[in-house]
């Protein structure tokens, strides 16, 4: 995850002046007032732990989980939470990308939980929106995001996806025809 951090003993804990501990539960001192995270967050994927890092500082203003969808050939990619990107990437399997974002969804507590795809190929946000609504057994909010205007042009055309990365990002930050989308479990 490419952070820096300190290696301590647990005696040491209490009077660490770090931000956040990472420790297991049975070195914690019980009346530590620091905030803590436990090695069984190792068990989620790295943008969940991101995020669970971010919501234990209270970095940010919002509570909300944005995902940007740009789709396309390569499908970019954006996450916001607490108001922080967590990660941006692209994908060229819509199997793979809805995978990751169950993941990311089921692994992270928010407000609301907003998927916003861009309107540049219909069929592959069709294809994305069914397979989340097939798989993904809790509610979230959709928005289909008018994408005009979103891919720059980056120099040496699209170089390890940067233009998809960027235009996610965007799309993102968008709004867009809002639906609340419940799981097929609730609505039969």
């Amino acid at each position: 995850m490419k952070l820096s951090f300190d290696s301590i003993l647990p005696d040491d804990i209490k009077n660490y002046d770090g931000h956040l501990i990472l420790t297991t539960k049975r070195e914690a001192p019980i009346d530590c007032e620091k905030p803590m995270l436990y090695e069984d967050i190792f068990e989620h994927h790295p943008t969940v732990i991101r995020g669970l890092m971010i919501r234990k500082l209270s970095l940010g203003s919002d509570e909300d989980l944005i995902i940007g969808v740009d789709p396309g050939q390569r499908i970019g990619f954006s996450i916001f939470y607490f108001g922080r990107e967590i990660e941006n990437s692209f994908n060229s399997s819509v199997e793979d990308l809805v995978s990751h974002i169950i993941k990311v969804l089921g692994g992270l507590r928010a407000k609301r939980k907003i998927v916003k795809i861009g309107n540049g190929n219909m069929n592959i946000a069709t294809e994305i929106v069914t397979m989340l609504n097939l798989r993904f057994c809790s509610s979230f909010e959709l928005e289909i995001v008018d994408e005009r205007k979103t891919s720059l042009k980056i120099k040496n055309f699209n170089q390890r996806g940067k233009r998809d990365m960027l235009s996610a990002k965007y799309i993102s930050q968008r709004e867009g025809n809002r639906h609340f989308v419940l799981p097929l479990s609730l609505t039969g």
